[in-house]
This record gives structure tokens, sequence and C-alpha cells, in this order.
């Protein structure tokens, strides 16, 4: 007996099947290198009093070897710091059981306790290396463990926010690292660890612990960030702690400049631009452009040196050219003689790092006939 099956149906359910196969392997394929999306953005946890920290404990502080320091470093309730000396620099002040640190511990606690309590975008694996992640709030229920690389991508948005709820402790491998790409920062890295904190040899961290019991770093392990433990103790081996100079952060993942070191255009110290689009150097050393005494281009643009015509440098450090009590072109004042207008030059140069360097060459030159 021959058995007559239809070839068209059979083809075209092979084909379906074959799709449907096809289709899932290309969504598991974008989903293993595309970046694990968050479903909402993590807020900036202030840490306020403890912000000048890069070392802050609450039992006792120990370092061994040539650790560098760069921030403060404290301990409250305890009173122990042992180990800060030479051969290891701390480029802060030591606080032990005073009122700085205690503040600080504050503070810590109320930062803690915002970390903790942010709503969570998803679970994280019991190991995070390998994982690229963009910003939120991600949770381990119980340990976490980092193997090899972490990324934080922050997409181009520098005030991107970064909270790790870890249930229990934290733990990393032997040369593993948090890299932190397209504009993150590690001032908005937060580490909320529910017991301890360990960063094994020659790890580069990135990021604040604030870890509920202690914090330990093998030898070689560096930290761009902060390491600070409410009750227990912070433990140092030859390592590099740098408390990131970073502007004040504000709720909802926004930063912005505080008072100190920022930039400001206002009334003092600014630069404003005024009526004649003039320059004045003044007594606060600020650059502002006013209608008088500053530098302001007369109408005929001659020169007379006259007795009230002339280039005069007052008390404010500012040369006015104008028609009115500046070096002014005309048939009255002065020697009688036309001047060629001068060069003018002015170069600025603007660097602001929690600081600023203005510096101005005004060069005037004029050619009598």
């Amino acid at each position: 007996m021959t058995l007559n099956i239809p070839v068209a149906p059979l083809r075209r359910t092979l084909s379906v099947w074959t799709a449907a196969v096809l289709a899932v392997v290309i969504a598991a394929v974008v989903v293993a290198v595309t970046p694990t999306q968050a479903s909402a953005l993590a807020t900036f946890v202030d840490l306020g009093r403890a912000d000048s920290f890069a070392v802050l404990a609450g039992s006792a502080t120990t370092n061994t070897g040539p650790s560098v320091i760069t921030g403060d470093v404290g301990v409250s309730p305890g009173t122990s710091i042992s180990g800060y000396g030479p051969p290891a620099v701390v480029n802060g002040t030591l606080h032990s059981a005073d009122t700085v640190a205690q503040d600080a511990q504050t503070d810590l606690a109320a930062a803690y306790d915002d970390a903790a309590g942010q709503p969570s975008d998803g679970a994280l694996p019991p190991d995070a290396g390998g994982l690229t992640l963009v910003p939120g709030v991600y949770t381990a229920s119980s340990t976490l463990g980092l193997t090899g690389t972490l990324t934080l991508d922050a997409q181009g948005d520098p005030n991107a926010v970064w909270v790790f709820q870890i249930g229990s402790g934290l733990t990393t491998a032997s040369g593993s690292s948090v890299s932190l790409i397209n504009g993150a920062s590690p001032c908005n890295v937060f580490w909320q660890v529910g017991s301890s904190a360990t960063l094994g040899t020659s790890t580069a961290f990135e990021g604040n612990i604030l870890a509920m019991t202690s914090i330990t770093a093998n030898t070689s392990a560096t930290i761009e960030g902060r390491a600070l433990a409410r009750n227990g103790a912070v433990t140092l081996d030859t390592n590099t702690i740098t408390r990131p100079q970073c502007a004040a952060g504000t709720t909802g993942g926004t930063t912005t400049a505080g008072t100190t070191g920022a930039t400001t255009t206002g009334t003092t110290g600014a630069t404003t631009a005024g009526t004649t689009g003039a320059t004045t150097t003044g007594t606060t050393g600020a650059t502002t452009a006013g209608t008088t005494g500053a530098t302001t281009a007369g109408t005929t643009g001659a020169t007379t040196a006259g007795t009230t015509g002339a280039t005069t440098t007052g008390t404010t450090g500012a040369t006015t050219t104008g028609t009115t009590g500046g070096t002014t072109g005309g048939t009255t004042g002065g020697n009688g003689h036309g001047c060629k207008p001068g060069h003018d030059e002015y170069g600025d140069n603007y660097d602001n790092d929690y600081g600023g360097e203005y510096g101005q060459d005004d060069s005037y030159g004029c050619d009598p006939a």
C-alpha cells in the first residue's frame, strides 16, 4: 500500500516551525547584547555631613601599608583610628568620636535608609560580573558577588544614578572592576549593603559603599568613592580611596552646583552683559559690562591726551575710552593732536573645577599723528 501524504502542507509546517525557532534565537541574542533597562530612575542619595569622608567606621578603622586616602577619615561611636600615619598618606582630617564624626554617622544612617527604601527596578543575579546596567535601582535579596567587570552605562546623562540594594554581603573577586561609561559618575553610584562588603585583591571599585556592618579592602584594591560603615570596622591594606569631587546633588537624580566652587552669574564676581558690552576690572576681580566705569569705544574712535579726556587708570583698574570721562577725540581737550586708534586685545581664560582662574590682557596702542 502506498501512502499519499500531501507534501505542501508538511513544508508549510516545517517553515512555520523554523521561523518560530529563529525568532526565539534572535530575541535571545538581542537581549544578551542590550543593556539592562530599568523601569524608573533612581534618586540621588544625599550623604549630608558624611559627604566629606572617604572612610567612616562605626567601631574602628585600621590601615596597613602605604594607603593613600583622599578625604576625611573618621570613627564613631568607636574611637580607634590606627595605621594612618606614614607610610600611609591621608589628604584629609582624622575624626575620632568627635562631633564631626558623630554627625556624619547620623547622616549616614539616613542615607542608608534612603537607599534601602527606594522602589526596586529589578533583581540581580548572584554575580553581577559581565552585566551592563543603565541607571536604576537593582536588588540582590541575599548576597551579591562580582567576578570580572560590571559596566554602568549613563547613556550620555551625567546625572544618572544607580542604587544597589544588597540584602546581605557584597564580595568581589580578585581583579574585578566596576566600569563607568558614557558620562557615568562615581558620585551617583550607591551600594547599600545589608551586612558587610569585602573587596578582593586589586579590585577597581566605583561608587559609595554604605554598609550596615563592616568594609574590608584587600591588598591593592581601589575605590573611587567612599567606604562608609555604620556599626563595624573599616579595614584597609595598601589601598587607594579617593572621595570624588562632585557637585551637590538633589533628589530625583539631578546634580546641581553648590555654593562652594560654583560658577554663578550674579551681581558680585560675575560676568554681566551691559548696555555697551564693555569690560571693567573692578576691585572684586569680576568682569562686568556696564554703562559707566567700563572700557567703551568712543563715537569718534580718536584719542586725545588732555586734562579732561585722558586715558585714566582709576582705583578700580578700569580703562575708559569714551565721550565722557574717558579718552576723547575732538577739537577740545588735550594737546590738539589726533591719534590713530590703537589695537585692543582681550584674552580670557576660564578654568572652573571648584574654583576659577581669570586672566586678562588688555592692550591699547595710540600712535599720535
